[in-house]
């Protein structure tokens, strides 16, 4: 076997690494010998740009958070301009000719004492300072015109202006729920700014600071990206009625809460929401909204000022936070209640749609009705007699409404209850609505709506709703049985006033045919002229509604919750009024009246700004004027509403359970 012929280094191969080795150490040596001459003939010049480098800074440009206007343009939420005055501790150090006049400077415009300044500046390494925040454009401007102008004030050194915005609500407490608040960081809680919250932020731009080619420090900036801008369906001049004839109501009856949800019902927006416990959203956080949260254990009376004042002082911030959150909750958006007997128009409008009634169906009424084990009593105790469909709504004869109830049984009762939105979302766009789940529990469906379920449910008894689900579904009985989900904001507009995007009213669904709307209109009008909705009446309207009271859980503690709803005008419904009062004085002898007093207040008030026209302006005989039966002040109420203050029982299996009222 042959060997293998080791190759051999050749001497020319030995003689070319050896050039080679030879030229890279030649080039080593030059560029360590150029590097040692930059840095003596240029080295200061170049730490310098080093040094830049190392204070670079890089500071966020604030966006402007979109305004929210009311219908007519009116803004009721925008951000203002502020300024935060910003030092520089290790620039005015190293410069000490510059620190007097910079010093002097501050203390003039601004009121920053030297001590404060010699306290400021111990951070001496410090390239960023605030030292005052939400200075206006006018502090600032005089301050620059100052530096600009002044020999003096040209001397000043590191001192600069930080930009920023704060959200302005410039009616304080006007609409606040419906509108919410903002929180650091244009965080939006509650309401519209809680649920356009990402509408109505922008991006921040940003200013920075970077070295060129020729090693050069420049500054460029990224402009912010505004917000865009919300207008809305609220009328600021009906919230303002609306507010003011409920502050005026409040004088009258001393009650827990009072809620007004005012609606357009060809579409559902919102013109108005209002709650008695308001606050204002400049300041959310004031503690003086809660106040009326805290009473004396022992008398039961309102605390007086030292005895809030040491109750908030063994209050937590949580516990604070935990009351406020009672204020800013939207009672029409957010809490369920037991209706009463609003709830009889929907009973009675499946009943008519579904044809298992008549309009003129009879049912006796004798001042309760058994069912089952159960006898649920009326809140006329002796008994309306022999009641029509149309006089069961009229009189609010409770045992007329459980006939019918049974009349169209549990599929037909849970399919327009289903239809009309209970037990549903509606949607609306405000922050607070009660989730699905939640809400599905409120109401008894088709497998629990045993006999006596069915019965009390027809009333208003046993199921729960809020404000929004009820508003919502009484539009859709008077406006031809279309069912929109209600909404609030009518279009987003960009900072120059172009439409972005334009709301599109959302029919959901059909309820009732026209007809079975039609002959519902004309029975409420009824409530008003011949029922028990007397003193909701307002001179030379047609006004319709349904009163409703309910008695809260547990019964027998003399809580109640009275409310009417009603509309206008009967012919081509424009406005509907939800009003709403929770646990009125039941001592006050306008006890029995007090949703319809309310309403009547505001109505008189809101149809002429509406230009609603009175039914008699055209024709003087016109069937359709309504005149007040008697004074809404009148402390005899026995001439209003039908004994509607009497509580209905219900009794079955020994127990006693009060049952919805009127």
């Amino acid at each position: 076997m042959k060997k293998k012929k080791k190759k051999i280094f050749l001497r020319r191969m030995r003689g070319q690494l050896s050039v080679v080795m030879v030229l890279l150490t030649f080039a080593l040596l030059f560029l360590v010998g150029k590097i040692i001459y930059i840095n003596v003939t240029n080295g200061a010049k170049y730490k310098q740009r080093v040094l830049s480098q190392k204070r670079y800074r890089s500071i966020s440009v604030p966006y402007k958070r979109g305004d929210i206007l009311d219908t007519n343009g009116t803004i009721l939420a925008t951000s203002n301009k502020i300024y935060n005055l910003v030092i520089e501790p290790k620039n005015i150090l190293e410069r000490e000719a510059n620190k007097d006049a910079t010093v002097e400077a501050l203390e003039k415009y601004f009121d920053i004492t030297p001590e404060e300044m010699s306290e400021y500046l111990k951070d001496s390494n410090s390239q960023y300072k605030v030292i005052r925040k939400k200075l206006n454009y006018p502090e600032v401007k005089a301050f620059n015109e100052y530096r600009a102008n002044d020999a003096d004030g040209k001397k000043v050194i590191g001192v600069w202006f930080e930009e920023d915005y704060v959200r302005v609500y410039p009616y304080n407490e006007m609409a606040c729920h419906l509108l919410g608040f903002t929180v650091s960081g244009n965080e939006g809680l509650s309401g519209i700014e809680g649920y356009y919250n990402d509408v109505l932020n922008g991006e921040e731009g940003r200013t920075y600071s970077y070295l060129n080619t020729d090693l050069n420090l420049e500054n460029k900036t990224e402009a912010p990206v505004n917000g865009l801008s919300l207008v809305t369906s609220l009328d600021l001049e009906v919230q303002k009625i609306v507010q003011k004839n409920a502050e005026e109501y409040m004088k009258l009856i001393d009650t827990k809460n009072v809620s007004v949800l005012v609606m357009r019902p060809d579409n559902c927006e919102i013109l108005a929401v209002y709650n008695s416990h308001q606050y204002n959203p400049n300041e959310p956080y004031n503690t003086d909204t809660i106040r009326y949260q805290f009473k004396n254990e022992e008398t039961g009376n309102p605390m007086t000022d030292d005895e809030y004042e040491a109750a908030l002082a063994s209050m937590t911030d949580a516990d604070k936070v935990e009351h406020l959150e009672d204020v800013w909750r939207d009672f029409a958006v957010s809490d369920n209640y037991e209706p009463g007997s609003t709830y009889k128009t929907f009973t009675i409008s499946g009943a008519l749609e579904d044809n298992k009634v008549s309009l003129d169906d009879q049912f006796y009424c004798q001042g309760y009705l058994q069912v089952a084990d159960a006898t649920i009593r009326c809140h006329h105790t002796s008994g309306h007699g022999m009641v029509t469909t149309v006089q069961a709504l009229e009189k609010s004869c409770n045992p007329g409404l459980m006939q019918i109830a049974k009349k169209e049984g549990r599929e037909t009762f849970d399919k327009y209850q289903k239809l009309f939105g209970f037990g549903q979302r509606t949607n609306i766009d405000l922050n607070g609505e009660p989730g699905a789940a939640t809400l599905k529990s409120l109401v008894y469906d088709v497998d629990s709506l045993n006999s006596v379920e069915l019965a009390t449910s027809s009333f208003g008894q046993g199921v729960t709703v809020t404000m929004m689900q009820l508003g919502t579904a009484f539009c859709s009985v008077i406006n031809g049985g279309n069912y929109y989900e209600p909404h609030v904001v009518r279009q987003i507009i960009d900072s120059d006033g172009n439409v972005i995007e334009n709301h599109k009213d959302v029919l959901v669904r059909k309820t009732i045919s026209e007809e079975t709307s039609k002959n519902m209109r004309e029975m409420l009008q009824g409530v008003v002229t011949e029922g028990t909705g007397g003193l909701a009446a307002v001179d030379g309207y047609s006004i319709g509604g349904k009163t409703g009271t309910a008695e809260k859980i547990p019964r027998g503690n003399r809580k109640y919750i009275l409310s009417f709803i009603g509309f206008a005008p009967v012919e081509d419904p424009q406005v509907v009024i939800y009003c709403l009062v929770d646990e009125p004085d039941p001592d006050n002898p306008k006890f029995t009246s007090t949703g319809c007093i309310l309403f009547h207040m505001i109505a008189e008030d809101l149809l002429p700004y509406m230009n609603i026209y009175k039914t008699d302006s055209d024709d003087p005989e016109s069937e359709g004027e309504t005149e007040m039966p008697v004074d809404i002040f009148a402390t005899d109420t026995d001439a209003t509403q039908d004994d509607i203050g009497d509580t209905g029982t219900l009794n079955g299996n020994g127990g006693e359970t009060d049952g919805a009222t009127n």
